[in-house]
């Protein structure tokens, strides 16, 4: 587990940009945060560091999001309206692991018991203002993020 804080929404996004370029197909990240923490700007700065574009947008209506580029693709889940497995299971969450896609997970916590042992988790406390704690626990790799 590593604790990192940043300042701004730019530096949010350079943090993720890093954890973004080390994710593999199959992985998936699990947002911990409240509303405003900062999940979709964490998801742009990983977008980026998949070599996908940083037009990402919350998923919070359509329930996923998919940005496909030349490698992997990710999948952006808001699960804020699912309350237990069986909703999950109607939204085809599953369908969508592969080893060619990463999933990012906002609201997991209404689906914790449904994740895969091995997900990463990234929670996110907003520390007022633009000020943020992020905390990184479940992959060694990551490590080098902090670097």
């Amino acid at each position: 587990m590593v604790k990192i804080h940043t300042s701004s929404p730019e530096e949010t996004m350079a943090f993720a940009e890093k954890i973004g370029s080390l994710l593999r197909g199959g992985d998936v990240i699990a947002y911990k945060g409240g509303l405003g923490a900062g999940k979709t700007t964490f998801t742009r700065g990983l977008a980026l560091g998949m070599g996908l574009p940083d037009e990402v947008f919350s998923p919070t209506f359509a329930l996923v999001n998919e940005y496909r580029g030349k490698g992997l693709t990710l999948y952006h889940f808001d699960m804020y309206r699912i309350m237990n497995a069986e909703a999950l299971e109607t939204t085809g969450f599953y369908d969508y692991m592969s080893d060619s896609a990463v999933i990012a997970c906002e609201w997991s916590e209404n689906i914790s018991e449904c994740l895969p042992k091995n997900a990463v988790t990234i929670t996110i406390e907003h520390c007022g203002g633009d000020e943020r704690e992020i905390t990184v626990e479940g992959d060694e790799r990551f490590d080098a993020a902090w670097n």
